[in-house]
């Protein structure tokens, strides 16, 4: 009897050991993404060491280029729309007529190229295909401190533009009546198949491989630990990134956060949310932006994802005639501008668009895409992520562990309350329901933005909170 016992207690501790071993060893892997090893040139990979030269880079036109896209502005043929119907059907061609003529008649592109070129910009060969991006150091420093490098990655339909306007506030706080404890020098790469960096040529390159050719990039630049910020593709792109080097990533700022994996008990706080907040951890103000659920997050989510839907599978067919038609391509991102900034847009005739921008911004934006000719690769982007359905992907399932900050904009087209956010990401440090703004964060309000990036970044150097793993 005696040595029944000591059998079961001996196996007991096996047991015990066992999982000890596995939470110890086994757990600790799986937390980490692998980083992935692709080659995105064109035809079969060379047997020679890839040239890893970084090489100035200036946005230049040609005057074939320009004639080409007067000629084509001047051949427009424009629908009719719909007695007021504002932007309710997408872009209102009433308004776009306006756009294309201040678009011929007015917008310099000339001056434009000189405002993209103020910031030094490269691109450098990484897994066979040519990276774009921006490096912008600051102009002074003050005494005894360095500049913190920060990865800044843009989304769909935006480009490397976006953060222009934020830019001088990160890498010259002081200058512009912000705290100098901290001050960056940023880099904002272009997505590979977005603005100046070359389409990768082969099917399959997602969020998972553009991570790992910015990680690529970071180490390349001499930045073995750095800050990353994203909204849109950026949040996913960044969020991979962690996943893949949470060991060299200090901290992840975010102003989209979404996640994926739909537990009982999420659907439970969709359900009963709204009557009991504090039973799902939901604050006020999650409470007013997500319900009646059915109107705010199904109904609005049914109206606004169309274009992710034809995008996830055949990007290719709309693409052609976007990549064809400068004024289709207008029509296409410009809705999207109206619409994420504030969808109360839809009721104005002119989308609101000129409220929270001007247009040599939104058009300088959609000459990035036509004078590269990569709406197609951008819009590929979606079928790559997505193609496999949305929860089946290992990045999904894992947590993220690094420092994150979260900036929730009321206009975001969804919405991630912090209980939900957690779950994913485990060490959310900061999370601040911002007072206005939409989804294109970095360009509609600046300010709001670094203001929030400059306390993250304050919370995670004051308490060394990337150094307690």
């Amino acid at each position: 009897c005696s040595s029944l016992a000591g059998i079961m207690l001996l196996e007991v501790f096996l047991l015990l050991g066992s999982v000890i071993i596995y939470f110890l060893f086994y757990k600790k892997k799986e937390e980490t993404l692998p980083f992935k090893e692709g080659w995105w040139g064109k035809g079969q990979k060379p047997d020679a060491e890839e040239d890893t030269t970084i090489r100035p880079f200036k946005v230049e036109t040609t005057e074939e280029e320009l004639s080409d896209l007067y000629r084509r502005l001047d051949q427009a043929r424009f629908t009719e729309p719909l007695e007021d119907s504002c932007f309710h059907y997408g872009t209102n061609s009433v308004y776009l007529k306006k756009v294309v003529s201040y678009w011929k008649n007015q917008f310099n592109w000339k001056k434009q190229v000189e405002v993209l070129n103020k910031y030094p910009q490269f691109k450098t060969k990484i897994q066979g295909i040519d990276i774009h991006f921006i490096h912008v150091k600051p102009p002074r420093l003050p005494e005894g401190q360095s500049a913190k490098p920060l990865l800044m990655v843009h989304g769909w339909p935006g480009s490397f533009y976006e953060f222009y306007k934020i830019i001088p506030l990160l890498t010259d706080p002081a200058s512009h009546g912000l705290s100098d404890e901290h001050v960056f020098e940023v880099i904002c790469p272009s997505i590979p198949g977005y603005g100046f960096s070359e389409a990768p040529h082969k099917k399959d390159f997602n969020s998972v491989s553009a991570a790992s050719v910015f990680y690529e990039l970071m180490l390349r630049l001499g930045f073995n630990e750095f800050y990353t910020q994203g909204g849109d593709w950026g949040w996913l792109i960044c969020t991979n990134l962690a996943q893949i080097a949470p060991n060299h990533v200090k901290g992840l700022h975010l102003n989209l956060a979404s996640v994926s994996n739909f537990g009982f008990t999420r659907l439970l706080s969709i359900l009963l949310g709204r009557y009991l907040p504090g039973l799902f951890g939901f604050q006020d103000e999650d409470v007013r932006r997500m319900f009646p659920f059915l109107q705010k997050g199904v109904y609005k989510f049914l109206m606004e994802s169309g274009y992710a839907h034809i995008q996830a599978t055949k990007p290719d067919t709309v693409g052609c005639g976007l990549n064809d038609s400068p004024i289709g391509l207008a029509a296409y991102i410009l809705e999207k501008f109206s619409t994420w900034t504030d969808p109360e847009f839809r009721s104005l005739e002119d989308g609101g668009l000129e409220r929270k921008f001007n247009l040599d911004d939104l058009l300088t934006n959609i000459m990035i895409y036509w004078m590269s000719g990569c709406i197609v690769s951008s819009m590929r982007f979606y079928k790559e992520n997505l193609q496999k359905g949305i929860g089946t992907q290992k990045h999904e399932r894992l947590t993220v562990q690094v420092p994150t900050g979260i900036a929730s904009f009321p206009n975001e087209i969804l919405h991630t309350p912090q209980a939900w956010a957690q779950k994913k990401y485990t060490n959310i440090v900061s999370f601040h329901f911002m007072s206005r703004g939409g989804h294109f964060a970095a360009l509609e309000e600046p300010e709001l933005l670094a203001e929030d990036i400059l306390q993250f970044v304050g919370k995670v150097e004051k308490e060394q909170l990337w150094r307690k793993k």
